[in-house]
């Protein structure tokens, strides 16, 4: 029986598998469809050890939930062709079926989250099945007067959030707004009561020296302090020295000056960090940075993404909805964050498949 391209296309949509191999299983088949895919799921098994050093950084995440629980599991494959098969799709919604059900309230990488879920044989099943390196990473769960999930871009992106002290219509769909605020805006915080001490000072920090290491954005007094240190000097080659003094109080000078001019600026602003550290006028610079990057990692601080002005927070939006409503916990699982992922050369593959 001649093997066609649709029937390749079939069985790879209901296997995953590669193409080579779903032509192949169907050749010896003859074009049985249903005795293609064991023998699929057979070869699969000799290749499990093959499997296992690969990179499954692709996936989708899922949610279940329960009354006022639920719980987002995130499970990998090596290919987003075989994220978006229905197999691979039921397999991850039974995870998540599991994850809801089990005691434990969160695991994750590290942890072996197969043996928690007892999906040993699951997982095995549905990689000899699909034919490609599937892996369970990890699962949280959230409990509330009122809980709302979210799903993004087809399980690119899972979220979860928990709350209390209201429960009704209005505060439901406040906090589904609020799921679909945190997957668009990542808030790395619930607010600013929640950023550490320890944090705010690594932040602190890091605002300071980014600021001192881009002069162009210093305020006038200091920068003028550093252009006198450069002409008492002559730290600037020749050409830079003739762009400072023509165009001092151009406010595109910078566009004029040398990388290395720049990098000096920078130096020189470096070398005196504690002196402009207790400047009121760089600290006035340095605090107001500091609060727009809290308005950005904080939920609370955060723009509502609905809201008509464009500039109520999302803490006020809630206090609107009711004053009793409190955000308790969020969870937010972007399919592959933190993980290596393999470059696919498409066509290079095909070439090697099919032996050119």
């Amino acid at each position: 029986m001649a093997i066609t391209a649709a029937m390749v296309k079939e069985l790879r949509e209901i296997t995953g598998a590669g193409m080579m191999d779903c032509k192949k299983a169907l050749t010896e088949t003859d074009g049985n469809m249903e005795a293609a895919v064991d023998v699929l799921k057979k070869s699969g098994a000799a290749k499990m050890e093959k499997k296992a050093s690969r990179i499954a950084a692709e996936g989708i995440a899922k949610v279940a939930t329960s009354g006022n629980t639920a719980v987002v599991v995130e499970v990998n494959s090596e290919t987003d062709f075989v994220a978006k098969n229905e197999i691979f799709q039921n397999f991850v919604q039974e995870v998540a079926d599991k994850a809801l059900a089990v005691s434990v309230d969160k695991a994750g990488d590290g942890e072996d989250v197969v043996a928690i879920l007892d999906m040993k044989a699951n997982l095995e099943e549905k990689t000899l099945t699909i034919g490609e390196k599937l892996s369970i990473r990890r699962f949280e769960k959230v409990s509330g007067d009122v809980v709302a999930s979210y799903i993004h871009g087809g399980g690119r992106i899972g979220v979860l959030v928990a709350g209390s002290g209201a429960s009704d219509d209005a505060c439901k769909e406040a906090l589904q707004n609020i799921a679909m605020q945190i997957a668009a805006m990542n808030p790395q915080y619930i607010s600013r009561a929640d950023i550490s001490a320890d944090e705010m000072a690594k932040l602190k920090e890091i605002t300071i020296d980014s600021a001192l290491n881009a002069p162009d954005t210093l305020p006038k007094p200091i920068l003028n302090a550093l252009f006198g240190q450069v002409e008492a000097g002559n730290l600037f080659s020749a050409e830079d020295a003739a762009v400072l003094a023509e165009k001092k109080t151009d406010k595109y000078l910078f566009n004029f000056l040398s990388d290395a001019a720049k990098a000096t600026l920078a130096e020189l602003a470096m070398k005196d960090k504690e002196k402009y550290v207790a400047d009121k006028i760089f600290s006035g610079l340095v605090e107001g940075r500091i609060s727009k990057q809290v308005k950005e990692i904080s939920l609370l601080d955060q723009a509502y993404v609905k809201a008509d002005d464009g500039k109520q927070t999302v803490g006020q939006y809630l206090a609107t909805v009711s004053k009793d409503l409190t955000i308790t916990k969020m969870v937010r699982f972007e399919v592959g964050e933190g993980m290596e992922k393999k470059v696919d050369d498409f066509a290079a593959e095909v070439a090697a498949q099919a032996g050119m």
